[in-house]
């Protein structure tokens, strides 16, 4: 059976070791490493590219909320923390789980069982540099955040020097050209419309014929996408319109 990495990040050194012993009767789960703090959080995430991560809340100088937004990609997130009150806005960043120190041995052992089926299914779709549809991103928008599955995008759309993204009812900005967005998302999901938008596939209602042999989209939350001429032939040619 192949292990899950896993990091921690914590500021008690107490905290760190009652993590390292439940962690002892779920061998599947191999720690890569520990922080105490954002800083050396980031850099040992940045650096391990762990698959899961037992993070604190309430640090020093930065705290967990903070450590998100500065990482690309995130791995999935468990957050550990003394104070109830932070419930609510941790499933805001979509937190796998949220576990109140002391943690419950028990509690914990239920945690790592609902975690193991997703961590095998990303496990073996992974890839460094290519996100596959069940990868979660970090979106920040303002004071807004949100971690995203990839799958849930149904649509990205260029907005001047901005990326607009669509996922539910959510539509934030984020700081990325289509190209940057292009090259790392998942072969077969995605579809270049033209230069202003990217298209999930699979969030298609329906596709019409357009202007001088182009295409229009419209996708399952009606919002209608034309495609260019070049890219409407592409379309026709890969799914055999």
């Amino acid at each position: 059976m192949k292990k899950i990495s896993a990091v921690i990040v914590e500021d008690s050194r107490l905290a760190r070791n009652e993590l390292k012993e439940l962690l002892k009767d779920h061998p599947q789960i191999e720690l890569m490493g520990e922080a105490e703090n954002v800083a050396e959080g980031f850099k040992l995430i940045s650096e391990m590219n762990p698959e899961l991560l037992f993070l604190d809340i309430n640090m020093p100088e930065k705290d967990g909320f903070e450590l998100l937004e500065m990482l690309d990609q995130i791995p999935i997130v468990v957050f550990t923390t003394a104070y109830d009150e932070y419930a609510i806005k941790s499933f805001e960043y979509n937190a796998f789980d949220y576990l109140l120190k002391p943690i419950n041995k028990g509690r914990f052992a239920k945690t790592i069982d609902k975690l193991m089926p997703l961590l095998e299914d990303k496990t073996s779709n992974a890839s460094s540099e290519i996100l596959t549809e069940d990868s979660q991103i970090f979106i920040k928008d303002g004071e807004d955040c949100w971690m995203v599955t990839v799958k849930d995008i149904f649509l990205f759309e260029i907005v001047g020097n901005y990326t607009r993204v669509y996922f539910k009812d959510h539509q934030p900005l984020i700081y990325k050209s289509l190209n940057q967005i292009e090259q790392k998302l998942p072969e077969g999901l995605f579809f270049r419309t033209s230069r202003q938008q990217i298209i999930n596939l699979k969030n298609i209602k329906k596709v019409s014929p357009y202007f001088k042999g182009t295409l229009k989209i419209t996708l399952s939350n009606g919002k209608a996408i034309e495609v260019s001429r070049r890219q409407s032939s592409i379309f026709k040619q890969n799914l055999e319109f």
